[in-house]
């Protein structure tokens, strides 16, 4: 089906209203003094809305890893991020008055609070900034302590070997002189003479005959058991704590030591390298990555996460600034950018009269006026004759 030509009254009235739009608005501008490219602040509030929406992202994942399990604390944590975004949002506006007021001290309270909101932004980027690297952080802090641990475990390794070889002496030596001991007495109690028995006889109270068989043992048998069954029990003792040595010198090795140290090193390694704030430090100072001091990491710290949080501060502001155009307006300038003396005002409107009176044919044409005597004004319409009557200061002051 085949399209109908466009209604050319339509398109001129739409062409016409868009003309009338456009110089209504022009005049507006002109008026006003200023234009702001709403583009440019929509993109401006786009950031700052990012920026708010992250940093309360951040602050509810903080809360929710730092409450412990809390619900009040939770959402204690949660108060003061809120109000931050309030002030985060006032940063916009203020730049475009900033822009837009013509009152110095209201541009100066303006700038302030920028300053101001700008802060609170450093604190809420910089705090997102901090998360970021934190648990890359906490693993090679983690692998770090290890790694001292181990080193620690193998700088003093010599002197618990050490240790452990004495007590294992001493319990060999103790269970040396038990056995020593526990010999001599089976020796002597071998050495008393047997037991001696012999028949009695008698009469008891009835006056009737018996026959009994006694037996005697030396005093000496009695004290050499107890001492033979005293040094049986503290054999056992001895010995038991003689293999406790044993086992305890037996996990003392150097070479275990000297591979734990190694492991720990390795692991500590593989955390810094896949930490990024510790490889900038490195490449920064120009150290190995696990030579980075820990002083040097929070030193590169604050620069990698505060110069950033300043600058995502300031960048919406910067382009709410830029977003506003100001020029002088009807009361501060002409149309054409040229200053009007106020002296040659009424010659001006005389020449336009003439003008307008010949072109019309209403009069005939008048001789142009005067100039003044200082020679200050010139006339503006110089197609008439020379008046002959010029005073000579105001006929020089027309050739200057």
């Amino acid at each position: 089906m085949r399209k109908s030509a466009p209604n050319r009254d339509v398109q001129r009235e739409r062409r016409d209203w868009i003309r009338e739009s456009e110089r209504w608005t022009h005049e507006r501008h002109l008026e006003k003094g200023y234009r702001i490219k709403w583009g440019y602040v929509a993109i401006a509030y786009l950031v700052e809305f990012m920026v708010i929406g992250a940093s309360l992202w951040g602050a509810w994942l903080f809360a929710g890893v730092y409450s412990d399990g809390d619900d009040k604390a939770f959402y204690f944590m949660l108060l003061a991020p809120l109000v931050y975004a309030a002030v985060e949002l006032c940063r916009v506006p203020l730049g475009i008055l900033a822009r837009t007021q013509r009152s110095y001290f209201i541009r100066a309270l303006a700038i302030v609070g920028i300053v101001f909101a700008a802060g609170v932004t450093t604190k809420s980027v910089s705090q997102l900034g901090e998360m970021m690297f934190h648990p890359r952080l906490m693993d090679a802090a983690k692998a770090k302590t290890a790694l001292k641990d181990a080193q620690a475990d193998r700088s003093t390794i010599d002197g618990r070997i050490a240790a452990a070889d004495a007590r294992v002496a001493q319990y060999t030596t103790e269970l040396d002189q038990i056995e020593k001991r526990a010999a001599e007495n089976a020796s002597q109690l071998s050495a008393l003479p047997a037991q001696r028995c012999e028949r009695v006889y008698g009469t008891n109270s009835k006056g009737q005959r018996y026959s009994n068989l006694k037996c005697v043992t030396d005093p000496r048998t009695a004290t050499l058991n107890a001492s033979v069954g005293k040094a049986g029990a503290d054999r056992a003792v001895v010995t038991k704590s003689l293999e406790e040595a044993r086992n305890a010198r037996a996990e003392l090795d150097r070479g275990a030591a000297e591979r734990k140290v190694a492991d720990a090193e390795q692991v500590y390694r593989n955390s810094v390298n896949r930490s990024q704030l510790h490889s900038f430090t490195a490449m920064v100072y120009g150290v190995d990555p696990i030579d980075v001091t820990d002083a040097q990491v929070h030193a590169f710290l604050r620069i990698f996460v505060f110069v950033p949080a300043l600058c995502a501060a300031f960048a919406s502001t910067i382009l709410a600034l830029c977003a506003v155009s100001v020029r002088k307006t009807f009361m501060d300038e002409d149309d054409l950018g040229a200053a009007v003396n106020l002296e040659a005002t009424p010659y001006m409107l005389d020449s336009i009269t003439e003008s307008l009176r010949e072109e019309m044919g209403l009069a005939p044409p008048k001789p142009v006026r005067d100039v003044t005597a200082t020679g200050a004004v010139i006339p503006m319409d110089r197609r008439s004759a020379p008046n002959t009557n010029t005073p000579p200061a105001a006929s020089a002051g027309v050739g200057a």
